[in-house]
């Protein structure tokens, strides 16, 4: 009898393309490194042909499960809640929401050059300030659909962010928010909460409150000023005061 050995390759490694300025910088902000993952998984098995063989060729018995970081990490079809994607931060790291497992979160597509810029990037980190140490996270998705106002590239978005706005929540990579090249993330928010005119996103920093369960509770127009939302993130929270 013959056997095969499927062997795994080596961790592939990831180089930052952050500059040393930002990386030296007293008030930078990155994403906590993530440890990567190799988004294809082989089963590594040694098995045993059968002796009986069909035509010429004996049947192997072994099988390969394949994930992709666009793919709900979750074995079900349909997601269940947030908690069930993978996606990548500024590094193209893979990042698992369900590390955000018994947080609430509120999800914001951002833009550096908007009108709503110099308003919404205060108050998110005014708020993300105050609530950090009590299991509140704000996830951030720059997106260039509107407008073409998010041009540069995550690097350059990084720096804007935490340069300007002192912002140290989470910035993740570059994304569409709507049509066929929507991410996958975005299409499950849109799906369990639909906007006035529809589930498309309007505009940016149109905004998902998110509960420890990683269940969309609410979902906020572009227009809607992240302070005035501090009332529903503290009932999630349970924080009276």
């Amino acid at each position: 009898m013959q056997r095969l050995i499927f062997r795994s390759p080596k961790n592939l490694s990831f180089c930052s393309s952050i500059p040393s300025n930002l990386l030296n910088h007293p008030n930078r902000f990155l994403v906590p490194p993530e440890k990567t993952h190799l988004s294809d998984s082989i089963i590594s098995s040694s098995s045993s042909f059968k002796s009986a063989s069909f035509g010429s060729q004996p049947k192997p018995l072994f099988r390969a499960l394949r994930f992709t970081s666009s793919m709900a990490s979750s074995h079900s079809e349909k997601p269940q809640s947030v908690h069930d994607f993978v996606v990548k931060d500024v590094r193209g790291n893979d990042v698992d929401l369900s590390k955000y497992k018994g947080k609430v979160l509120l999800i914001v597509n951002v833009a550096s050059q908007c009108g709503l810029t110099n308003s919404n990037y205060p108050e998110l980190t005014q708020l993300y300030d105050k609530y950090k140490n009590q299991d509140f996270e704000i996830l951030a998705f720059p997106c260039n659909q509107f407008g073409h106002q998010e041009p540069g590239n995550n690097e350059e978005i990084v720096e804007f962010a935490c340069t300007r706005f002192k912002a140290e929540f989470p910035i993740f990579d570059k994304v569409d928010v709507n049509g066929s090249t929507a991410a996958p993330i975005y299409k499950y928010l849109k799906s369990s909460k639909g906007g006035l005119f529809g589930d498309s996103i309007k505009w940016n920093f149109s905004k998902f409150l998110v509960d420890k369960d990683g269940h969309v509770v609410n979902r906020y127009a572009p227009t809607t000023s992240p302070l005035s939302i501090e009332k529903d993130i503290k009932k999630l929270l349970g924080v009276s005061a």
